[in-house]
């Protein structure tokens, strides 16, 4: 696979990345001009420029680009081997710096059980970052997209973009409360946050948001339940009324 293709195949899944490039060198360097490299929020996934402790710079100082959602401005900057790298040799090395965010809608479901199931199946049809965390390992090898097993989910909210839209679908309010308490302190403008259930079940928790000091302008836009007036009790109908939603509101902003 080429170095571009490896790129477009990213943008395809919706992948936030940084391209590293070598432009020039002086006195040395571990890779000639014009050697690149593919950094993601995984580390290095093609290309090299040069390895070792240069390497380790420049996908240290990419983690840092990837760290900001919005597209950053290309950066330059010049390295000296010996005083800014730590190596022997003291050479000169300028790298470009290019970030490429996604343009991937992202949602975050936390819970894998039936109606997410049939939820993820019916948003990876569509141009989403998706997610899907729970605790239960069983149920998330039965997704149809890749998730994520974590016996806390809720430490979990502070690693994910506080512009996803947030869906809560788990076991129960007493883990959908911890949940969204970290959603509003890591990402209290979030354009959506929702919980699946009732409205007596969203009475008890906004009540118990309240208490943990949860701010009323966060309180006011969760909405319990979740999905648009239409369709069945069946989990595909409740996932189609729950995307219907998520586009109201997505093509509202």
């Amino acid at each position: 696979m080429s170095f571009w293709n490896r790129a477009h195949e990213l943008e395809q899944d919706g992948v936030s990345f940084v391209v590293v490039t070598q432009v020039s060198e002086r006195g040395g360097a571990p890779q000639d001009p014009g050697a690149k490299a593919i950094i993601t929020s995984e580390g290095l996934v093609f290309g090299t420029v040069g390895g070792g402790k240069v390497e380790a710079r420049a996908i240290a100082d990419s983690l840092d680009i990837l760290k900001n959602e919005s597209k950053q401005d290309p950066l330059s900057v010049i390295w000296n081997l010996q005083k800014d790298i730590g190596m022997t040799c003291g050479g000169e090395v300028t790298f470009l710096f290019e970030h490429f965010p996604s343009t991937a809608w992202p949602i975050v479901i936390f819970g894998a059980g039936h109606v997410a199931q049939a939820l993820t199946r019916t948003l990876s049809n569509l141009n989403c970052q998706l997610k899907c965390i729970d605790d239960r390992a069983e149920w998330i090898e039965k997704l149809s997209i890749k998730g994520n097993v974590n016996a806390n989910p809720s430490e979990l909210v502070k690693e994910l973009n506080p512009n996803s839209f947030f869906i809560c679908m788990t076991q129960g309010h007493a883990k959908d409360t911890p949940i969204l308490k970290a959603i509003a302190d890591h990402a209290p403008d979030c354009p959506y946050v929702g919980v699946i259930g009732s409205t007596t079940k969203g009475i008890t928790i906004k009540r118990e948001l309240k208490e943990l000091g949860v701010s009323e302008s966060f309180i006011e836009k969760l909405r319990v339940p979740i999905g648009l007036p239409i369709g069945t009790n069946d989990p595909y109908e409740i996932s189609i009324s729950i995307v219907a939603e998520l586009l109201q509101v997505r093509d509202s902003l």
